[in-house]
């Protein structure tokens, strides 16, 4: 069979009519229009109920007491945890900085970052960044490097 305008048509099953529903029982979606008998789910509206809704009984949120407070000022600070062995890919004497580890892909924004002395390191290098563990920067020193905190 040629293929042309005239004889195109969907394939078998791809099309769907659309469900009428609510048109009388002959049409086997009448009556209660496939909502199923009584209740909220049938009426009108979107018959949702709002999040927490324990069908009338006091929500939990409001059974429990609210105890203690979380004091921003105090809170503990997040970092992102660069070891010291991962450092040997850059060049020596360079500087080590935040945007500088952004741009190698240690980080993805401007966190706060602390090395940790995990792995050897065999470059003198000049690190500046958040924190540092004790043994990350006796290596670093042990290396001929430099570890600078900045931004407490």
């Amino acid at each position: 069979m040629i293929v042309g305008l005239n004889n195109l048509h969907p394939a078998k099953g791809s099309k769907h009519r659309k469900k009428i529903v609510g048109r009388g029982v002959g049409s086997g979606h009448g009556r209660t229009s496939t909502r199923g008998s009584k209740g909220q789910k049938s009426r009108t509206g979107d018959g949702s109920k709002k999040v927490g809704f324990e069908g009338g009984q006091t929500p939990i949120f409001r059974r429990v007491p609210k105890r203690g407070f979380s004091n921003r000022r105090f809170c503990k600070k997040k970092y992102k945890i660069i070891n010291v062995g991962s450092l040997n890919n850059f060049n020596v004497d360079s500087e080590i900085t935040n945007s500088v580890l952004k741009k190698a892909g240690f980080i993805k924004k401007n966190d706060n970052v602390k090395i940790l002395g995990t792995g050897n390191i065999d470059k003198a290098l000049i690190i500046k960044v958040t924190a540092f563990s004790k043994s990350a920067i006796r290596k670093i020193k042990a290396a001929g490097g430099e570890a600078v905190v900045v931004g407490k």
